[in-house]
């Protein structure tokens, strides 16, 4: 799947581009909340585009960071279809071997970059005056950072500091900012209902290696 983001077609949005939206990524209430792996995975892969946005080398790390651990949820799927059709499946059958936690680790690691996107796209949302900068910075304090060593803490920082201005993002997303922001109101409520889910599951001690 590319990796790089599509054509914004005339009069559309950033959303339109995407392969699967996390509005589309559906919870299985019946069983336990799962979540399917691969639309969860396209879902997550269609996101790392919006870093293509935010126009700076400095966010290559932070989308590559993504991307690998997308990659190694991916893997264990491919090995292990029949096991991992959700993400909880998943999880639990990796774990069940006592031999790797790769695919664990990754899905934790994906779920923490994701509430971090998350985190910083709605506190935008949420304070109009706020220039996106301020939105990253506060999003990167409360869910990256407190888990990252000191030798990767700068190479965020970095990234957060070279965000564009406000108005220049959303310009880039869609010629029509109302349209942008009401999407992206919707997708960002799909995100978070799934990572709720994640975060109560990964917390969890038969989740945990």
């Amino acid at each position: 799947m590319a990796t790089t983001q599509a054509a914004i077609p005339p009069g559309g949005t950033w959303f339109d581009t995407l392969k699967k939206s996390f509005v589309d990524v559906p919870i299985d209430t019946a069983n336990d909340n799962a979540i399917p792996t691969s639309d969860f995975l396209d879902a997550a892969e269609s996101l790392t585009t919006l870093f293509d946005l935010l126009g700076s080398i400095a966010f290559t790390p932070v989308k590559n960071d993504m991307l690998g651990n997308i990659q190694k949820v991916r893997s264990r799927l491919l090995a292990s279809p029949s096991t991992s059709s959700t993400l909880q499946s998943l999880v639990l059958s990796e774990l069940s071997t006592k031999k790797s936690h790769t695919a664990t680790e990754g899905l934790l690691w994906l779920v923490r970059g994701l509430d971090f996107t998350a985190t910083a796209l709605r506190h935008n949302q949420s304070n109009p005056s706020a220039e996106l900068s301020t939105s990253f910075r506060t999003a990167y304090g409360t869910t990256l950072k407190p888990h990252h060593s000191f030798m990767v803490k700068p190479i965020f920082s970095a990234a957060m500091s070279a965000t564009p201005y406000k108005k220049d993002f959303y310009a880039k997303m869609g010629a029509d900012e109302g349209k942008v922001r009401g999407e992206m109101g919707r997708w960002l409520d799909g995100l978070e209902e799934k990572l709720g889910v994640l975060r109560e599951f990964m917390g969890r001690k038969e989740a945990k290696w």
